[in-house]
C-alpha cells in the first residue's frame, strides 16, 4: 500500500530524513490557548520533536506558515460505507419515518457494496474529512463478509479496503472490528439483511491482531461492540476479559434510541448505560457512542469509570435520535469526542456548532458550553479542547496536540476568508465554528507531511 496524495513539501527534509523539519507559526494552539511565534519541529518519525512558543529569532531554515495553527481533530466515529447513502434518505413516502426505517434502507447499501467500491467511497470520504479538519478517523467496522454472508477468501478484504483508502487520502486510521451476533434482545439470530455483519469474539480479536500485523504507517486497531441489542451479555463480558490487558480502545453504540432503551429495560430490567456500568469493568479505553438517552445517575456512573463518550450531532439530528445532555456530561468531567457517523456532514466545526445550538434551543440561553467560572468563557475553545483530548483517547493515542511526542497532525487556518478576516486571535475558534460556512483551512498536515487536495 502506498500513499498516493499525501506528499511532503519539496523544500522540506521531512519525516524519514536526517534532520527535523522546522516550521514557524505566527500563532498556534499550545497547552489549550493561543500562543505567538511558535517554532514547530517535526521529528523524522512524523511526531513533534519540539514545540517552542515565543521564538522571535527563528532558525534560518524555519519555514513560516501562512496562518494560525490548530491541532487536527480525531473523527471518533465513522461508518465509511454510509457515505454512499448520505443525501439519499431525505424523502418520506409513507406516514412515518424514523431511525429504524432509515436503517432498513441503509442495509440495502450494505448488502451491495464490494471491497473495491468501499475503497473508492472511503477514499473520497477521508479526503472530505481532511478538508473538514479531521486528521485521524476511528472506523467502526462491521461490514465484513461477502454479499451472501460468507467470508471472503481474504477475511480482511473490507478492512484492507479501508486501510488503503486512508493511506490514499493521507489520514490516520484506527480500525475497530465489531462484535455483531444477533438482531435484537429477543432475536437471537441476525436478520437476512444483516448477514454481512456476523462475527464472534474470536473473530473480532483475530481481525484486530491481523490489522496490527500489517504494520501500516498511521493505521492501528482496537475493537468494538455494535450495541447491547446486537451482542449477548456473555459475549460482551468475554470480549472485555480478552481485552483486559490490551491498550487499544473499545467502542460501543449505546442509548441512541428510546426504542433501544425500552427494549433493554424489558429484556434486562436495566437501561443500556446502567446495564453496561453494572456488568462490565469500564475504564478510559471504553468509548460510549451517542449515549443520547442517559439519566443523571447513568452519567455519574460513567464519570466514575473514566470512560468517554462519542457524540455525533449531525447524524443524531438527521436520524431524529434526540438531544445529548451536553451540560451534564461536561459538568461530570466525562471525556468527550466528536464523530461524523453517517457522514451527512464531514467537518468538525459544523458538528460543534450543532452541538451547541441544540443546547441553546432547549435551554433558551446562549453559550451553554462556556465555563467562565473555570476560566473558559469561549464556547468553541472549550468544546475544541475537550474534543481534542477525548478524540485522542478514542483513537488509542497517548499524546495529542502540539506537544513533543504527539503525532504532527495540524491545520493551518486561512484567515484571508471573509468570515475570519480581521478577527482577533482570542475569537478565531468562535468565528470558525459559529460564523464560517465552509472549512477555512489553508493547509492540512498529517504525521508531519503536508497533504495535497
Amino acid at each position: 500500500m502506498t500513499i498516493a496524495t499525501h506528499t511532503p513539501l519539496q523544500s522540506a527534509t521531512g519525516p524519514g530524513g536526517n534532520a527535523p523539519q522546522r516550521l514557524l507559526a505566527p500563532h498556534a494552539w499550545v497547552e489549550g490557548r493561543w500562543q505567538a511565534e511558535v517554532l514547530l519541529e517535526i521529528a523524522p518519525d512524523g511526531s513533534w520533536g519540539a514545540v517552542t512558543p515565543g521564538v522571535t529569532a527563528p532558525p534560518a531554515d524555519a519555514q513560516r506558515l501562512p496562518g494560525p495553527v490548530l491541532p487536527g481533530l480525531v473523527n471518533a466515529h465513522s461508518h465509511a460505507f454510509q457515505r454512499a447513502f448520505a443525501g439519499l434518505a431525505e424523502r418520506r413516502e409513507g406516514t412515518h419515518d424514523d431511525f429504524w426505517s432509515w436503517r432498513d434502507r441503509m442495509y440495502g447499501v450494505a448488502l451491495r457494496i464490494t471491497p473495491d467500491e468501499l475503497q473508492a467511497v472511503a477514499s473520497t470520504l477521508y479526503r472530505e474529512m481532511r478538508a473538514g479538519g479531521y486528521t485521524h478517523v476511528c472506523e467502526f467496522h462491521y461490514l465484513h463478509h461477502a454479499p451472501g454472508g460468507t467470508p471472503y477468501p481474504d477475511r480482511g478484504a473490507m478492512a484492507r479496503a479501508l486501510a488503503r483508502a486512508a493511506q490514499q487520502a493521507g489520514i490516520g486510521l484506527t480500525l475497530l472490528p465489531v462484535l455483531y451476533e444477533r438482531a435484537g434482545f429477543t432475536q437471537p439470530q441476525l436478520r437476512a439483511d444483516q448477514r454481512r455483519f456476523a462475527t464472534t469474539v474470536d473473530e473480532v480479536i483475530a481481525m484486530r491482531d491481523e490489522i496490527r500485523s500489517w504494520h501500516l504507517p498511521g493505521v492501528d486497531a482496537g475493537v468494538a461492540i455494535h450495541s447491547l441489542r446486537a451482542a449477548q451479555g456473555e459475549s460482551i463480558a468475554e470480549l472485555a476479559r480478552r481485552c483486559a490487558d490490551d491498550p487499544g480502545p473499545v467502542h460501543v453504540h449505546i442509548a441512541e434510541q428510546t426504542g433501544e432503551v425500552e427494549d433493554c429495560l424489558a429484556a434486562t430490567g436495566q437501561r443500556p448505560i446502567e446495564w453496561l456500568c453494572a456488568n462490565v469493568r469500564l475504564d478510559a479505553r471504553w468509548h460510549l457512542v451517542h449515549a443520547t438517552h442517559a439519566t443523571p445517575d447513568e452519567i455519574e456512573a460513567v464519570a466514575r469509570t473514566g470512560a468517554g463518550v462519542v457524540v455525533c450531532p449531525t447524524t443524531e439530528a438527521n436520524l431524529g435520535d434526540g438531544l445529548f445532555d451536553l451540560p451534564r456530561w461536561l459538568g461530570a468531567g466525562v471525556p468527550l469526542s466528536i464523530g461524523s457517523d453517517s457522514h451527512v456532514s464531514r467537518q468538525w466545526p459544523r458538528e460543534l456548532q450543532l452541538l451547541e445550538y441544540g443546547q441553546r434551543l432547549v435551554h433558551r440561553r446562549r453559550n451553554v458550553a462556556a465555563a467562565p467560572e473555570s476560566g473558559e468563557p469561549s464556547t468553541a475553545q472549550r468544546l475544541f479542547q475537550a474534543m481534542l483530548q477525548g478524540g485522542a483517547a478514542a483513537a488509542g493515542r497517548r499524546k495529542v496536540g502540539l506537544v513533543p511526542g504527539a503525532p504532527a497532525d495540524f491545520l493551518v487556518m486561512d484567515t484571508t476568508v471573509d468570515a475570519l478576516a480581521g478577527v482577533p486571535n482570542e475569537n478565531l475558534l468562535d468565528a470558525l465554528v459559529f460564523a464560517t460556512d465552509v472549512p477555512a483551512f489553508a493547509q492540512t498536515w498529517v504525521a508531519g507531511v503536508r497533504c495535497t487536495p
